[in-house]
């Protein structure tokens, strides 16, 4: 089965226009892949808006409490995603982490995969359906909904990758690749076409937000080239292998 794995982030989602936008990124895909699994993050600040109107309920929020809440930007996300795929005549299911088969431990807010059972995901492919996934969260041996830490959907997305013997893993964002700077702020970041699992760790940990940092460990383990763009972009972006 040609199939590739693309994830879009908050940033691509802000808005209808741009998740419409994101949604035709993916349709392109079919030219060359016969199925497309896509992994979406919550819309824009999403997040960010909803822990803090649960910490103006109570400065310092009960985590499980706070993962029921926080996973709920991802599963609007996903669903509007898969409205919108559906609007332009294609055949597409959301699915949230939970009904994507990923488990977790109980380490609430900064949860790990323990496993992804793929039947679910496998059974809709089959069936001709694009699969949108919320990315961020699954569920624990409790049922109860975890997630997986800020950024945690590029996680989701190379997890998923790997549960589903992919070798690539497309992640899509506001800006055309990996730099060695921030190039919202500084004008003479320079682009890295390409660059080692190693040097992709010491940018994230002396900063960089471009990756969730777990997710580079995950690739590197189960060899998956992520090649990061913009959902704009047509130049290749940069590649982590």
């Amino acid at each position: 089965m040609n199939l590739v794995v693309i994830k879009f982030g908050g940033s691509s989602l802000e808005g209808n226009a741009k998740l419409i936008q994101s949604a035709k990124k993916a349709i392109s895909f079919l030219n060359d892949y016969e199925k497309v699994v896509i992994i979406v993050s919550a819309q824009g600040n999403t997040t960010d808006k909803l822990l803090k109107e649960a910490k103006e309920l109570n400065s310092q929020p009960d985590k499980r409490e706070l993962d029921m809440l926080l996973s709920t930007g991802e599963q609007v996300a996903c669903s509007k995603f898969t409205i919108a795929l559906q609007s332009m005549g294609y055949k597409a299911t959301s699915l949230t982490g939970w009904q994507a088969g990923i488990l977790t431990d109980s380490n609430y807010t900064q949860a790990k995969i323990q496993n992804i059972y793929t039947d679910r995901i496998w059974e809709l492919l089959e069936a001709n359906q694009i699969v949108v996934i919320a990315g961020f969260q699954g569920i624990d041996v409790n049922k109860d909904i975890t997630t997986l830490g800020r950024d945690g959907s590029d996680t989701t997305a190379v997890s998923i990758s790997a549960a589903l013997n992919q070798d690539k893993c497309y992640i899509f964002t506001d800006v055309n690749g990996i730099y060695d700077k921030d190039p919202h702020k500084y004008k003479n970041a320079k682009k890295i076409e390409q660059i080692s699992y190693e040097d992709m760790t010491k940018l994230v940990e002396n900063g960089a937000k471009v990756l969730h940092g777990r997710c580079i460990k995950i690739a590197e383990k189960y060899g998956i080239e992520i090649i990061v763009n913009s959902t704009n972009g047509n130049d290749g972006g940069s590649c982590v292998k």
